[in-house]
């Protein structure tokens, strides 16, 4: 507290000295003594002022952040004097007005700067997706559902209410956290800390969420010296922060608070991110971190607005300011479809989080795909994909349209649609959710061939069915859209067969020891396949332990 204490008493101290009037009373002996009670009362007055504005706003205490103030008090200043006063006093005002229009213009000429810190690797394309792995792919909304039907668990569940939703990884599994808040001003001041979060599973949308008892005091919803952004302010008076406090979990399950921090571009404005700081919310420890020395289990160390905040720089100011508002050379906007501060966290097969934003035209009425960007979380460093040059990619929003029409009936709607590349193809993964806010399916679509779609009731069923629906459509599989056609004939001798959707997978084994799969979609007939029989098999070589199987005919059969 001593540092905004100080700083008040300068600043306070400052502006009544500027304020109020000397010259008429060096002429009147007789006012000197109430000029010198003013004096005093106004300064108090000031101080105090200065102080309730920071210690609300919880602004940084730099003295620039003062500009304001310094127009106002010189300029009542240059009013109230007089004679030689008045013109030191009303220079003192034409300065203060110099260094607000700097800050006020700043955005007109840092724009390339702005640029230049944002700018990305560019690449033309992710890799391949692991159809052994799951996708974080559990959307937000459903999990929050869950959540709040799971309330019951909290201790005096009434002062409580869930806090923001947020996806990391602990402890090798992907899960989403959310915080419980106090519900008020009142219900704080009865129960003065927290008792936990929850946690849910981010890749099965059947797991039921787990409150965690863990006390914080320190949190977004506590007041005055508990409010978790105003002890962070507190050790910290000169950072500069971007975004909203978020909660990570370590791998022994206690929870942290961390807010990113970072550098003006120039002259107050723009945001260039260096840090986070870390505290404890059971006892208002803090302590900050470098992003090249962040802890390992934080996943989130740049923030999500601070992403938005970047793609938007890159998009935009690729040629200055200007360009961005009148002539939009190469400008693409970044989509709005996210789901925290307008981009969607995702992970890597490595298990590194990622936030996934689609650009688009700003030509209106356009919903053609110009790239995609993927910025890890714990650098904010980001690569631009640019797509196949040569195709078309449909945006995250003619993705959602196009489910939209699909259940237009069941009035049915996607959520955090995120582009993967499934078998080579630049495709759509969206889970789709009732008007309650319950998932129903898993939309797949492709982005260079909208009508190339599936839905499952699970990622890696929507995945099964896709493969077979890109054989069919003369989509590429596993990245190659040149894999050889061959064909072979056989015994089987081992059948799996699996229910997806309205169709059977049937998976099966030859005596040459390889494995094949082919869907009753394209080929009804291999349903009455058994061990034993004899088998003309045209497949794709792609090299996969399951090659994808054109055409099957069974000896005797067909």
């Amino acid at each position: 507290m001593g540092n905004i204490f100080l700083f008040s008493l300068i600043v306070g101290l400052a502006a009544a000295l500027v304020l109020i009037p000397f010259s008429k009373a060096k002429n009147k002996e007789e006012k000197k003594q109430p000029k010198a009670g003013i004096l005093i009362a106004s300064i108090i007055l000031l101080i105090l002022a200065v102080f309730a504005f920071y210690y609300l706003t919880n602004l940084d205490r730099n003295l620039t952040s003062v500009w304001v103030l310094a127009i106002i008090t010189t300029a009542a200043g240059a009013l109230f004097a007089s004679g030689k006063e008045r013109i030191i006093k009303a220079f003192l005002f034409l300065g203060s007005l110099a260094v607000a229009i700097i800050f006020l213009t700043a955005f007109l000429f840092n724009a390339n700067e702005k640029y230049e810190i944002t700018k990305m690797t560019e690449k033309m394309e992710i890799e391949t997706f692991d159809e052994n792995e799951t996708p974080a792919s559990v959307p937000p909304q459903f999990a929050r559902n869950k959540m709040k039907k799971a309330f019951g668990q909290v201790p005096n569940t009434s002062y409580y209410e869930l806090g923001h939703l947020q996806i990391q990884k602990v402890n090798g599994e992907y899960v989403y956290i959310a915080p419980v808040e106090f519900s008020g001003f009142f219900k704080w001041l009865n129960g003065d800390e927290t008792p936990g979060y929850f946690t849910i599973s981010a890749t099965d949308s059947s797991a039921n969420p787990k409150f965690m008892k863990a006390e914080m005091v320190y949190t977004p919803s506590s007041y005055f010296s508990k409010n978790i952004e105003r002890q962070i302010r507190m050790q910290y008076p000169q950072y500069i922060f971007y975004g909203d406090v978020q909660l990570e979990i370590d791998d022994d399950g206690k929870p942290h608070y961390i807010r990113s921090y970072g550098e003006f571009i120039s002259a107050r404005n723009g945001f260039d991110v260096k840090g986070i700081v870390v505290v404890d919310p059971k006892n208002g420890k803090t302590k900050d971190y470098k992003l090249a020395d962040v802890p390992a289990f934080i996943d989130g160390a740049v923030s999500p607005e601070v992403v938005s905040l970047q793609n938007s720089y890159f998009g935009n100011y690729i040629h200055g300011f200007w360009n961005s508002k009148f002539g939009k050379k190469d400008v693409r906007l970044p989509s709005d479809e996210g789901t925290e501060a307008n981009v969607s966290p995702i992970f890597d097969e490595n298990g590194e989080m990622y936030y996934f934003t689609d650009f688009t035209s700003p030509k209106e009425g356009v919903d053609s795909m110009l790239g995609y960007s993927l910025t890890n979380s714990r650098t904010g460093e980001a690569t631009y994909y640019t797509g196949n040059l040569e195709e078309s990619y449909m945006d995250s929003q003619g993705a959602l349209q196009i489910i939209e029409k699909k259940f237009i009936e069941k009035k049915w709607d996607g959520e955090m649609p995120v582009l993967y590349n499934f078998y080579g193809e630049a495709s759509w993964l969206t889970p789709v959710l009732d008007a309650n806010g319950f998932l129903q399916n898993y939309f797949i679509v492709s982005a260079a061939n909208p009508e190339i779609s599936v839905y499952g009731t699970t990622p890696n069923e929507a995945l099964k069915l896709y493969k077979t629906a890109l054989q069919r459509g003369g989509g590429t599989v596993d990245g190659s859209s040149k894999a050889e056609e061959k064909q072979i004939s056989g015994t089987v001798v081992r059948v799996y067969k699996e229910r997806v959707g309205d169709f059977t997978i049937i998976s099966f084994l030859l005596d040459n020891t390889q494995s094949y799969v082919i869907s009753s979609e394209n080929n009804p007939m291999a349903i009455y396949l058994q061990e034993g029989d004899q088998v003309n098999v045209k497949y794709l070589d792609t090299g996969e332990g399951f090659l994808p199987a054109k055409e099957l005919t069974i000896k005797g059969l067909q």
